[in-house]
């Protein structure tokens, strides 16, 4: 395997709730989410849920080859529940939660799961690029965050409205009509999208939380194929530093709007040579 992995807190000095790993033919990708410094009935915190729910999983999918990687997560969950359900009230509604990507090489083929709004970016060998993202999450939240969108990124006015967004958004999560993520129970994992492409098919696969599709997505400066130049000739780290510069362009979220100003950015590319 040649992997390449960077990762960057949305600020120095602030603990990193992204989480990115790989083991031999496996890599999994979470971002953690919550409200950093507000009650989540759970003592241990966003990035200590992102960070043993990922290593359990990774964990589990190289430990059982042949166990569908929906199976994997929807274990891996059980796991982490039965590690802090006797400390942490895990029917609070804001309890942590955390996106999920997860790849498998096994049997000639690329086995993929994707749940929540982070994304698995697949580069063929014809030069085609295909980014599967669970869009769930960003469709109930378009007619959610009206009043957020409409203010200034770190505005008292902004931080107000961004909380009444996530308190609706919170009433949605994990049920029908809503989104799916994973937190405390393990048929969220029912929901993930999924699915197999041939390992000959592919030139690179990389793992991408929402800090790192920014510069595609959200602003709208690349397209994937561009993105995905900048991670073979710069890495990671050099499409995060290409995503901070047109963060601190616009501070206020006036050109893009965004509930952040700035957010985690992780990336795990892996070259299939």
């Amino acid at each position: 395997m040649n992997v390449i992995l960077g990762s960057q807190p949305a600020d120095s000095g602030r603990e990193n709730e992204d989480f990115a790993a790989a083991s031999f033919g496996a890599a999994v990708l979470l971002d953690g989410a919550g409200v950093a410094g507000a009650e989540t009935g759970c003592v241990h915190g966003i990035a200590w849920f992102s960070s043993t729910l990922g290593g359990l999983l990774l964990a589990d999918i190289a430990a059982h080859p042949a166990r569908p990687l929906a199976d994997c997560l929807a274990d891996s969950i059980r796991a982490v529940r039965s590690l802090h359900e006797d400390t942490c009230d895990l029917a609070y509604r804001a309890s942590p939660t955390s996106t999920v990507v997860a790849v498998r090489a096994e049997a000639g083929a690329l086995e993929y799961l994707v749940l929540g709004d982070s994304t698995l970016l697949l580069a063929e060998t014809d030069g085609s690029t295909a980014a599967i993202t669970d869009q769930r999450l960003d469709d109930v939240g378009k007619w959610l965050r009206g009043a957020v969108d409409a203010l200034p990124t770190g505005s008292t006015e902004h931080s107000a409205a961004l909380a009444e967004y996530r308190d609706a958004l919170t009433s949605l999560r994990n049920r029908p009509g809503g989104f799916w993520i994973a937190g405390p129970d393990p048929r969220a994992a029912e929901h993930a999208l999924t699915g197999t492409v041939p390992l000959d098919s592919l030139a690179s696969v990389t793992l991408l939380s929402d800090g790192a599709t920014r510069l595609v997505d959200s602003f709208e400066l690349a397209d994937w194929k561009e993105a995905l130049g900048i991670l073979n000739s710069s890495g990671p780290d050099g499409l995060i530093r290409r995503v901070r510069a047109a963060e601190a362009d616009d501070p206020n979220g006036r050109h893009w709007p965004r509930g952040k100003t700035r957010d985690d950015a992780t990336a795990l590319h892996w070259v299939m040579s």
